[in-house]
């Protein structure tokens, strides 16, 4: 027996399935594939984690930062609810590692925030709260095991044997994607020989909604504000430096946090281990084909200098529900698929040019390039019609 739909989305993290859910009120038949859905979120009185009280709620170690657009678009999905626990960021200051120094700050350009910080888990929860109300929309939690590609159709076999068709399969499954794989398609990669150590605090001082980020002889460290006096911290090193970091008894490696953020928050106290993960630029020489797309960190992946990788995950998911909303077309349609890919190219170019740029520049112990780079952010600063349209752009 083969059960038939529109679409078939592989992948039910954040990018899959904010897409089912963009796409709840379409004509679309649609089914999500992930074999690993998000846990229930623990209840505020659990607490008890790693340095954390009870009564203060677990917190989930890896955060992204959300552009108001991008959050202005979860929120008309009904998934920015208020278990989505979340910090705006007002400003921004940035320390380069030879006196350098840029600040951004919302007021200036004439906004209400510069971004919003929160915990991947519980967004993920959210959208998938969503699923589960949407008509249209069945969530399979079984892995893939094969895939027949077809003329107008290709079917999927689950690991149960079940059989699945659809005129379009979409590649939400990550940066090592089975889909991608399946297809052949091939992957450029440029490995950047950096591990992000991520970990929460409690802070001392209040942050008042200011994200920092200082660029240092062993990496950039950055931190983000949480709700309350907390912080997520990202600290972007060399591999061997993020595996002692994270061997450290947790007073020391908190020491190391606090000492390396000058002490701009005062004290700290851990709330979430240290977790690494590898950093690297990825992108897949084909995002569609004739019923085939592949979207978010299995087409694409960025270094986290400027905090673009969900964000460019959404975008793609932004357009492509825009597009598949349009039912007089197939939704593998590669005229269709074509056009989705060719509106998504400059955006994503840009972003890994910039990113792998600025990571090139400041990984550089040339002294002429130190002094380029510190006085070149210095000079920045100074242009406020410059920063103001960076900003303008950053919160789409």
């Amino acid at each position: 027996m083969v059960a038939r739909f529109d679409i078939v989305i592989i992948g039910g993290g954040l990018s899959g399935a904010a897409l089912a859910l963009a796409l709840r009120d379409t004509a679309w038949r649609v089914a999500v594939v992930e074999p690993n859905p998000p846990a229930d979120i623990p209840s505020p009185a659990s607490g008890g984690g790693w340095g954390e009280a009870p009564g203060e709620g677990n917190w989930d170690a890896r955060v992204y930062a959300y552009s108001p657009g991008n959050v202005a678009w979860l929120q008309t999905l009904g998934a920015w609810d208020a278990t989505v626990r979340n910090q705006p960021v007002y400003a921004m200051r940035i320390v380069g590692d030879a006196g350098g120094h840029l600040a951004f700050d919302a007021l200036d350009a004439g906004l209400p925030e510069l971004a919003f910080i929160a915990e991947s888990n519980r967004l993920h929860h959210a959208l998938w709260q969503g699923l589960q109300a949407a008509n249209n929309i069945e969530s399979i939690g079984t892995a893939t095991a094969s895939v027949t590609w077809g003329a107008a159709e290709h079917e999927l076999v689950l690991a149960g044997g079940r059989r699945l068709q659809a005129g379009l399969l979409v590649g939400a499954d990550g940066a090592n994607s089975w889909l991608r794989n399946q297809a052949n398609i091939g992957l450029t990669v440029e490995d950047y020989r950096h591990v992000g150590v991520v970990a929460n605090f409690e802070t001392e001082r209040p942050h008042r909604g200011i994200a920092y980020q200082w660029f240092r002889d062993d990496g950039v460290l950055a931190y983000l504000p949480l709700p309350g006096k907390r912080i997520s911290i990202v600290w972007s090193t060399t591999p061997d430096r993020a595996e002692a970091l994270k061997a450290l008894p947790a007073d020391e490696f908190t020491s190391r946090v606090a000492e390396a953020g000058r002490h701009s928050l005062g004290a700290l106290r851990p709330v979430t281990p240290p977790q690494g993960f590898p950093l690297k630029r990825r992108r897949a020489e084909d995002w569609v084909r004739p019923g085939l797309v592949l979207i978010g960190d299995a087409a694409h992946t960025v270094h986290p200098l400027a905090g673009q990788g969900i964000n460019l995950g959404f975008r793609d998911v932004r357009l492509l529900a825009e597009s598949l909303r349009d039912a007089h077309l197939a939704p593998g349609d590669i005229g269709r698929l074509k056009a989705y890919a060719l509106r998504r190219d400059e955006d994503v170019s840009s972003v890994q040019f910039v990113t792998g740029g600025l990571k090139k520049l400041f990984a550089s112990d040339e002294t002429l390039l130190r002094w380029l780079r510190n006085t070149g952010m210095t000079m920045t600063d100074g242009q406020t019609w410059l920063k103001q349209a960076l900003m303008r752009h950053a919160i789409q």
